[in-house]
């Protein structure tokens, strides 16, 4: 833990809780009136229920050039970005993808592109759709731990964030809270429902919030999708390639158009928005994770549009080539925020006595 975030966190914390002009903004605020002081868990639990919305900065009489010099979102920023690296696992490669996001996940790409590429060598002599260019096995035995081990890392990094934070004992009450709330990312409305400062500064906007809600459904689909074609594929022997009207593609080709034009909006908003008010530091970082994602979801919408033509090959390596490296790479990247956060809304629940 780095000592140095934590106390300015801790410092910019104690006079927003003295003050107390925003208490009205998003949960973060309500949940600093609890305490007087303020222990290091209690940083950490703060800084993952804050959604950056930077409301509380274009709000505030002590930023720059105040002798307080508060910049409670970037504060909490590095706090909530430093939780992330710690309780990785394994830690050094969360910290190397955040700050070199770009090189680390275009490398991967082309690597694991090239060696689908070569695998399609080794086609078999019969199968259809995808399965004609790559064995169901070879993707099986690629695919399969590149999701249970990354799974694992989650798990490992979440145990240890929720003794941090001071979790206990669930009731179904904060896991339906914690659902409702993600579930409409309320924290994105800055509170009062006229949305965040994100982009425009001090003017409010929910565009931020769609684009999020754009990507999360649209992940969420995409990943039902491919459950529902793996159980018609083992439970009711209905193996791909799989028509339109299937439950595979009417929740696919949905999932991956939200996905790609969220991703898209999320990249065009970080370019609007001030990079000192967040973590500076993995301001990379955090578009290679973007550009990732989108390029999962733009990559697969291009494969299906090019079914039944030459081109099917090549977009297949480079499809399969993202969906590998995005779940290997998902417990070192920004995705992990939505686990945290979830874990930090449950904990939210608790500490309020629901």
């Amino acid at each position: 833990m780095s000592i140095d975030l934590i106390n300015e966190a801790r410092r910019q914390t104690e006079i927003c809780n003295a003050c107390r002009y925003c208490e009205g903004f998003c949960s973060v605020f309500p949940a600093l009136t609890r305490n007087k002081m303020f222990t290091d868990g209690d940083i950490t639990h703060l800084a993952n229920l804050c959604h950056n919305c930077r409301g509380c900065y274009y709000s505030c009489q002590y930023t720059a050039p105040h002798e307080f010099d508060l910049n409670f979102p970037a504060a909490l920023a590095e706090v909530r970005q430093d939780s992330w690296e710690r309780h990785a696992w394994p830690q050094p490669l969360a910290r190397r993808f955040h700050e070199s996001g770009v090189a680390v996940a275009a490398v991967l790409i082309v690597g694991f592109v090239v060696l689908f590429g070569m695998l399609q060598t080794f086609r078999p002599a019969s199968g259809e759709g995808f399965y004609a260019y790559l064995a169901h096995g070879a993707m099986v035995s690629l695919f399969l731990p590149a999701f249970l081990l990354p799974l694992l890392s989650v798990i490992i990094g979440l145990r240890s964030y929720w003794q941090e934070i001071g979790g206990t004992r669930i009731r179904w009450s904060h896991i339906k809270g914690a659902g409702l709330a993600a579930a409409r990312l309320k924290n994105l409305d800055g509170g009062q429902g006229q949305g965040c400062n994100f982009e425009h500064e001090d003017r409010y906007s929910n565009t931020r919030r769609w684009l999020h809600q754009a990507v999360m459904y649209g992940f969420l689909l995409c990943f039902a999708a491919t459950s529902a074609g793996t159980v018609m594929h083992y439970v009711f022997d209905m193996p791909a390639p799989y028509g339109l009207f299937s439950l595979p593609k009417l929740l696919g080709v949905p999932g991956g158009v939200l996905l790609t034009v969220g991703c898209v909006g999320l990249a065009w908003l970080k370019t609007k928005a001030d990079p000192s008010l967040g973590a500076a530091r993995v301001w990379g970082g955090e578009m290679a994770f973007i550009a990732l994602l989108g390029g999962t979801g733009a990559t697969g919408l291009a494969l299906y549009a090019a079914t039944g033509t030459a081109l099917v090959p090549v977009l297949l390596a480079v499809h399969l080539g993202f969906v590998l490296v995005f779940f290997l790479l998902l417990p070192f990247t920004k995705m992990i925020h939505g686990f945290f956060r979830f874990v930090t809304l449950i904990v939210e629940e608790q500490k309020r006595g629901a």
